[in-house]
């Protein structure tokens, strides 16, 4: 059974947000909602059952994907960034970041690959473009290959 099934997208640029609603329906998923500002991913964090969030860092408005991540970190929800430049302190309360551009495939298997993290299970290979912070290696920002 799967432990991620409900995503939201939190995403400003539409054809991105777009590629990425279609790919993750493709391959099963739900999405919750597809966003592209802070205030309306609180809200869909706060109103919906959401199993990962996958957010981008630059969002319209004052606040951010770090914000955005903050706020799931806090609630428990497991957030994978996808970004061109992965920020620094990602690693407190994001489980990876998957570098722009990156192809769909390479998203589902970050979810994927997240997916059975969470089930205590450790990948042996990762998609081109993620990183996995580590939780066993003390917050090491390790890259398998």
């Amino acid at each position: 059974m799967k432990t991620i099934r409900s995503v939201l997208i939190v995403e400003d640029e539409p054809l991105v947000a777009f590629d990425n609603e279609h790919a993750l329906e493709q391959a099963g998923y739900h999405v919750a909602a597809t966003v592209e500002d802070y205030d309306h991913a609180v809200s869909v964090i706060e109103d919906d059952e959401v199993d990962i969030v996958i957010a981008d860092i630059a969002l319209h408005g004052d606040k951010t994907g770090i914000d955005v991540a903050r706020h799931a970190h806090a609630r428990g929800l497991p957030v994978l960034f996808v970004t061109g430049a992965c920020p620094v302190d990602a690693v407190g309360m994001a489980v990876g970041c998957l570098s722009k551009p990156y192809l769909p495939r390479d998203l589902i298997a970050a979810i994927n690959i997240i997916e059975a993290r969470l089930d205590g299970i450790e990948p042996t290979h990762l998609p081109t473009g993620l990183r996995l912070f580590g939780q066993s290696e003390g917050g090491s920002n390790d890259q398998l290959s």
